[in-house]
């Protein structure tokens, strides 16, 4: 009687073993596409959620701890768990709460749940949301081309309510967050396909263009062929009273290679958490406080006149201050000539700079500097826009707590030249 018990167990094991094999491969990396929305300038990456799927745009907060999504409206899905009181996943989100609702059970709403803080970046809006878990479709890829869809059973986000999505692009539905937490698709992806804890983030610079994650550690490829093994590297560092965000150390700003004098106090990150420098999707331009603004704003200026004399400032442009007449101003077939900004990381060899690609935006008939004050007393002292991300391809290392980058448009290369045909 044992014999046949285990001979029918062995048989069983085999069956499951065999389906999981047929329906299941293990990717070398996944990818979302990521685009630019030309109203918000809100980078919307659409995610495919639920049974029957369902294209789920999303805003990218880079920083942010989870995937939320709105789901008073229409969510209707057969794969839908809540997350119960007390379950591994509560431990695992590190939920800040746990009751009833009131409401008429449904998605977002269910008696001894767990809940998340939900946030809407662009408002600064937080609420209370139930975490759930739901089937999600990603693409896999081999770093040069689109591979199979790939089904993530069980991945964790949270609900939030509708309101929640007020100020976020049009048809946006929530919000995706990539910071450095258990549950952010990070580290769900890497937990779930066994990838190293890395995801690189390439921004395009056109509207209509797309640009792409990454995740997992593929040899990543775009047309032309271009070696991004060849990185730069700096260290991430952590910051206590953000610490789902990424700030990188800054140490000295330079424009064409001639230090710009600033108080260094403020590029570092003090006991309470103010300073430093943070790189974020959710600013469309580099914000600098104010004291930093005005003496790199002054150099520019100062260093572009030193070299082109002809170049007319004109009247400012909001939120730009410092913009310039166009026709002024001298131009090569990779875009308009003027001084580059170089921030400085952990020593002179590593260096990020700013080329005019990044640094200027086309307002009207001007040329305007794409930098904007942050203010005399900002929590953080430089934070990093999605304007000066575009086209730099930037991997995470979370593992060794850096971040590789590189600018592409030197390599003859943009973000929006990895090959998505065939995408879902």
């Amino acid at each position: 009687m044992a014999s046949s018990f285990y001979h029918l167990l062995f048989i069983f094991t085999l069956l499951i073993s065999t389906t999981f094999a047929a329906t299941t491969t293990r990717p070398k990396a996944l990818f979302f596409t990521v685009s630019k929305d030309s109203s918000t300038l809100q980078y919307v990456v659409p995610i495919t959620q639920r049974t029957p799927p369902k294209p789920v745009p999303t805003t990218l907060h880079l920083g942010g701890p989870f995937v939320w999504v709105d789901c008073d409206r229409a969510y209707v899905s057969s794969t839908y768990r809540p997350a119960q009181c007390n379950s591994a996943s509560c431990t695992l989100a590190n939920s800040i709460s746990c009751g009833t609702c009131n409401a008429p059970p449904g998605p977002g709403c269910n008696n001894n749940t767990c809940g998340l803080s939900p946030e809407n970046p662009i408002t600064n809006t937080a609420t209370i949301g139930e975490l759930a878990s739901d089937l999600v479709r990603v693409n896999s890829t081999n770093g040069s081309n689109p591979g199979p869809i790939i089904k993530v059973p069980n991945f964790l986000f949270s609900c939030g309510p509708t309101f929640l999505l007020k100020c976020l692009a049009k048809g946006v539905q929530g919000v995706i967050g990539l910071g450095r937490t258990k549950i952010s698709p990070v580290s769900q992806f890497s937990s779930t396909f066994s990838f190293p804890k890395r995801f690189a983030i390439c921004l395009a610079s056109f509207t209509s263009d797309n640009g792409v994650i990454f995740f997992g550690d593929a040899p990543f490829q775009f047309y032309p062929p271009t070696d991004l093994n060849s990185l730069k590297y700096t260290p991430l560092i952590t910051n206590p009273t953000a610490p789902t965000e990424y700030f990188v150390g800054v140490t000295a700003i330079k424009i064409d290679n001639i230090t710009v004098p600033i108080n260094k106090s403020l590029l570092s990150i003090n006991k309470k958490g103010n300073g430093g420098t943070k790189l974020s999707t959710v600013n469309p331009y580099t914000l600098m406080e104010t004291s930093i603004y005005k003496a790199v704003t002054t150099s520019f200026d100062s260093r572009l006149k030193q070299r082109f004399p002809q170049a007319k400032r004109v009247k400012a442009a909001a939120p730009f201050e410092v913009c310039y007449d166009s026709n002024t101003l001298t131009y090569t077939r990779v875009g308009v000539v003027v001084p580059d900004i170089q921030l400085v990381l952990q020593n002179d060899n590593v260096v990020w700079t700013m080329y005019s690609s990044n640094s200027m935006v086309t307002v009207d008939n001007a040329r305007c500097l794409a930098l904007v004050d942050g203010g005399k007393n900002p929590k953080t002292s430089i934070v990093m826009g999605g304007y000066q991300l575009e086209d730099n391809f930037m991997q995470f290392d979370l593992p060794k707590s850096r971040l590789g980058f590189r600018y592409l448009v030197y390599d003859m290369t943009r973000c929006s030249n990895f090959n998505f045909t065939s995408v879902a």
